[in-house]
Parts: C-alpha cells; structure tokens; sequence
C-alpha cells in the first residue's frame, strides 16, 4: 500500500487543504491529518476511517468521545500519542461553538441553551451547571458544580447558594445535562429545583429557570411554567 507522501498531491490531506481549504476534505481526511501518520499497513487515512467507523461515522458520538475512550477502542496504530491530540482537537472544537453561543445578557430561554448544549452535549456523564446573573440579568459567571453518572447527578443547595453569595448573585439559571437524549425532568429533577428555590428565597435570590439540555434540545422549567 502506498503510503500518503507517495500519493499525487492533490490527494494528500495537507496538500489538499492548502489547495483547497478545509471544506474540501472528507471527514476521515481532516482526522487523518491529526493522526499524522499510519503504520505499515495502513495510512492516517485508513486509521482516520477506522475510528469514525468505531462512532457508526456519527460525528456527534466521536464528540462524545475523551481520551481514555479513544485509546479503549484499542483501534492498531491510534495509540495515547494520536489520542492525546485527537482529544484536544475535539474540545477546541467544543470550546470554539460554546463561544459563538455565549450571551452576555440573558433574555430568553434559548440564550442560555444554545450556550449549555453547546458545552455539555458531547457529555456521557451527568453535569451540573449554575449560572450567576446581576441585578440586570447580565452573566457575572459559570461554573460546574457537580459531576455524576450517566443518569444522576448529586448537589446539595447549600452549594448552589455559598457560590451565589460569593458571586453576589442577584438570579442564578441552573441546567444539567440528559445523556441519554431524554429532555423529560425527572421527578429528583423537580424536586431538587424546588428544595434550591426554597433555600434562595431565604437569601433574596432569584432561581430563573432551570434547564435540561441534551443533543436533541433543551428543556426550560421557565418556558413549561414549573417555575
């Protein structure tokens, strides 16, 4: 098998990316050139398709993927070095869309959530995120608060509240995440936000919605009036 710097060069990744730009390569192509080289029997390209064959060519599951996960899918000739940037290149990617998706001021549902999904949707664990707001609904900052399993996450409103406080929170959005796609709150959804409700009131702090994301969409508490 020809290796890739025998190729003609309009078929080489690199070369093909200068030529052409970006847009103009396959998806198995751009992750070949992260991949950088092959083994004896098979090019970056063959290794590149092999992964997304490991993620059913389904983007959104290579997103979904870290490191560890990368390395497990014990795939000849992607070992921790190819992972390592691989996994690096996936979170810039992540990184960059939450970005492009974050709001300064809140004013709708859809502000907050397009941010949220945008950061926790390639998550395969639970995640608890909270939201600090001034008095003019403006984000003083965000944080994760918590981390659990594929279904559950675990946080107690004490926490929720000593961060507001220390924030001088005036509102605070809170949001997790549904792995499983499912955006229906869950019972120890509702009543978890109900138990934060009630310690906030007690500070003069406002709980302006509550957010289920996922990659199907988002949840709003606000939107659906539980809240």
């Amino acid at each position: 098998m020809a290796a890739i710097k025998d190729w003609a060069a309009d078929d080489r990744p690199r070369e093909k990316l200068m030529l052409k730009g970006a847009s103009a390569l396959s998806n198995s192509e751009l992750l070949a050139i992260l991949i950088n080289n092959g083994t004896p029997n098979k090019s970056a390209v063959d290794l590149a398709k092999d992964l997304l064959a490991a993620c059913n060519n389904n983007l959104q599951r290579l997103g979904e993927l870290n490191f560890k996960q990368i390395v497990q899918l014990k795939i000849k000739g992607l070992g921790p070095a190819k992972a390592v940037t691989i996994a690096a290149a996936l979170e810039l990617g992540i990184r960059r869309d939450s970005t492009e998706k974050r709001k300064d001021k809140i004013v709708s549902s859809r502000d907050i959530a397009d941010f949220l999904k945008a950061q926790l949707q390639y998550k395969n664990h639970e995640v608890f995120v909270v939201m600090f707001l001034s008095t003019a609904q403006n984000i003083i900052h965000h944080e994760i608060l918590s981390e659990g399993g594929i279904d559950m996450v675990m946080i107690e409103p004490r926490t929720i509240i000593k961060k507001a406080l220390e924030y001088n929170a005036k509102s605070i959005i809170l949001c997790h995440n549904h792995p499983s796609g499912n955006l229906k709150p869950s019972r120890s959804d509702i009543s978890l936000t109900e138990k934060i409700q009630q310690a906030a009131t007690l500070f003069d702090i406002n709980v302006l919605d509550h957010i289920i994301v996922s990659n199907e969409g988002y949840y709003s508490f606000c939107d659906d009036g539980v809240i």
